[in-house]
């Protein structure tokens, strides 16, 4: 009998790897960015972009590689050339200026912003006052409260705010929510805004997008397991800190947040048994790879996928774009 030389075991330690299923891109991140990608194909370089398209720098740079000008405002783009709204909506100032421009535009807005757009608007036809649970500053919430005339909306950060928040008299209410937000916080915000204005109208259906709430159900069946939470995500993107924050919250000892592969010390995760890997709703796939050959470069992976829910939305691109598609 001939024998078949085997090869020779690893010397590296084993580690356990729990892979958060779902994880990574949403529908309505690949929709924004198959718009720029779209745009840039059929009208050519260079497509200006108002604000990152996505919270993911990989994902900037590699539009930017393909003709893509990220700009702040619609003031740096020339009147000859396309742009494109980003991921998280804009006021209506913006669209109202680039009409005013007859700039050729085109509006990246997720379709689950772009529903809470017009809950706002809805409410606001209904003389109600609307009270956004949101973070100050970011994008989305900076694009949602300029739906309305100011004034016509409270943001509230906290239960602090939801119970103390000065809000008009005289008025029904309303609450709308940031799509990206942890779901254990903001239920926390709700409860608080009820006991304090029983008659407040709730959205008709939560807020807080399927791709935000299967992504943290993922980490919150991970992280009890798991030593160490690896979150693949940016540090400006709502949605990946709050995977750190539920994972944290979740039983696992220590949550972490990096932006590519590089970024990861492997010895981290020395003598730790198992972790647990996500990503943030912005970032591509091939960043959770970089992570794991990281990994690889000490380890011998044992993976293991925890998949909590199977998604199948898909988000059609814009008229102008679909139409001739």
């Amino acid at each position: 009998m001939n024998h078949i030389p085997q090869p020779p075991l690893s010397d590296k330690p084993r580690l356990h790897v729990l892979l958060a299923g779902p994880r990574g891109f949403c529908a309505g991140v690949d929709r924004a960015i198959k718009i720029v990608e779209e745009a840039l194909r059929r009208y050519g370089a260079p497509v200006y972009v108002r604000h990152e398209i996505v919270h993911n720098r990989f994902v900037v740079q590699s539009l930017e590689r393909q003709g893509a000008i990220f700009v702040e405002e619609l003031d740096e783009v020339p009147d000859d050339a396309p742009v494109v709204f980003s991921a998280h909506g804009v006021p209506k100032a913006v669209p109202a200026e680039a009409s005013r421009r007859k700039l050729f535009y085109l509006d990246a807005t997720c379709p689950l912003v772009s529903k809470v757009h017009r809950e706002a608007e809805q409410h606001f036809s209904r003389g109600r006052h609307i009270l956004l649970i949101g973070h100050a500053g970011h994008p989305e919430v900076v694009g949602t409260m300029g739906q309305l005339p100011d004034g016509m909306v409270t943001l509230i950060e906290d239960e602090e705010q939801a119970r103390s928040a000065p809000v008009p008299t005289g008025r029904p209410l309303a609450f709308i929510t940031q799509t990206t937000l942890s779901v254990d916080d903001t239920s926390g915000i709700v409860a608080a805004l009820k006991a304090r204005f029983p008659e407040i109208h709730a959205p008709a259906k939560e807020d807080i997008c399927y791709a935000t709430t299967n992504r943290q159900a993922a980490v919150k069946a991970i992280a009890p397991r798991a030593a160490l939470m690896v979150v693949v995500g940016a540090p400006n993107s709502s949605n990946s800190l709050r995977l750190v924050e539920v994972a944290e919250r979740a039983g696992c000892p220590r949550a972490i947040m990096v932006q590519r592969g590089r970024e990861l010390d492997p010895a981290m995760a020395a003598g730790l048994g198992t972790i647990g890997i996500t990503a943030g709703a912005s970032a591509p796939e091939v960043l959770v790879e970089e992570v794991l050959a990281r990994l690889r470069e000490r380890f011998e992976l044992d993976i293991e996928e925890v998949v909590v829910a199977e998604e199948t939305v898909t988000f059609k691109l814009p008229a102008a774009l679909h139409a001739a598609t």
